[in-house]
């Protein structure tokens, strides 16, 4: 049995110990300083600890013994976790969509015994080893396109929206300059920029630039690929209300009013659905040639529980990243990058089987 130590217990955290622990194949230990989202976990083959994740002393003294070392915790935690798994040897694995703090991981990675694969979720996660997969398959590439959205599947405000994750995340997004690669350059772009529509399946949809989605790619594709660039996928409107919360009023600098007015005003949902949809162009024997993928998850109940449509795919993708590190499918010490892992391999794993 695996030792492994998640650090954070909240909305994705108890998802990750609800997979994790239910298989028997790892004692997962959850270290967190709130105690009520330590209270809350039941699944079993876990255990709970309560300290101050954001002290490195205790969190280095918490990763001794362990073989793996998850972070569900907020971003900029991820420097002090990072290196608590550099020193416990113990391969480390996140979430965070921060490009800065995902620099840092990269840093500590360098030599390391151990593996470090950061950005494990959906978006930068799931998106990159699908549009990767896609990419591959093409002589020479002109465009790769990549869409996600987590969307309320009955929307009633004015955003349309519910918070089904991370506000500090969400913000970021938001905030944050984004990576693109245009005419073979690569730029940064202004988040909520750049608004298109499409429909699928019936329903219209907005897209419009956030930061963080395209993790590593900028870097793999380099050279490769004309075009390169990820959008957030809302329903029409949602696009323009942020941008006046966080342009006009200027709460870009003025975050935690924002998280105080998003947190006060827009309730959470289980009731969501998550949308993938990545289109690539390119050559293929000669001929100008595209080609897509477009799923929907939606929430349903795992181990008993009902679980919203963004835990499930971010829980299921770095759950699936720990079970191929455990079965020998990913590189054993240094930086891993989420395009390195085989789509056909993420599929086929019992976590993975979320997305298939």
């Amino acid at each position: 049995m695996k030792k492994l130590l998640l650090v954070g217990g909240g909305k994705i955290g108890s998802a990750i110990t609800e997979l994790l622990g239910a298989t028997g194949d790892y004692a997962v230990t959850v270290a967190d300083r709130d105690a009520a989202s330590l209270g809350r976990l039941t699944a079993p083959n876990v255990t709970a600890k309560h300290i101050d994740i954001s002290d490195a002393a205790a969190l280095a003294e918490a990763a001794k013994g362990h073989d793996m070392l998850v972070s569900a915790a907020p971003y900029n935690l991820t420097p002090v976790i990072a290196a608590a798994a550099k020193g416990a040897g113990a391969h480390y694995f996140d979430l965070t969509e921060d490009v800065e703090s995902t620099r840092v991981v990269k840093q500590l990675a360098a030599g390391a015994s151990s593996a470090f694969v950061p950005q494990c979720g959906l978006a930068p996660g799931y998106i990159s080893i699908s549009a990767a997969d896609i990419a591959n398959r093409f002589d020479t590439l002109r465009e790769v396109q990549m869409r996600v959205g987590a969307l309320p599947v009955f929307p009633t405000n004015a955003l349309k929206y519910n918070l089904t994750w991370s506000t500090d995340g969400l913000i970021n997004e938001y905030c944050n300059p984004c990576e693109s690669i245009r005419d073979g350059e690569l730029i940064e772009v202004p988040a909520l920029e750049e608004l298109e529509e499409f429909s699928l399946d019936g329903i219209e949809y907005e897209a419009f630039n956030t930061s963080g989605g395209l993790g590593t790619l900028c870097e793999t594709l380099a050279g490769k690929v004309e075009n390169l660039n990820y959008k957030t996928v809302r329903y029409p409107g949602h696009r323009d209300i942020v941008k006046m919360l966080v342009r006009d009023l200027r709460l870009s600098h003025r975050r935690d009013i924002l998280k105080d007015v998003l947190e006060a005003s827009i309730p959470i949902t289980f009731q969501d659905v998550v949308l993938i949809f990545v289109t690539v162009t390119g050559t293929r024997e000669g001929r100008l040639t595209q080609e897509s993928t477009a799923k929907k998850v939606y929430a349903q109940t795992v181990g008993g529980k009902l679980m919203s449509a963004i835990q499930i795919t971010t829980a299921a993708g770095i759950c699936a990243m720990v079970d191929l590190m455990a079965e020998g499918k990913l590189p054993t010490s240094g930086f891993v990058r989420q395009e390195e892992t085989s789509l056909a391999d993420f599929h086929a794993n019992r976590f993975g089987r979320y997305y298939a």
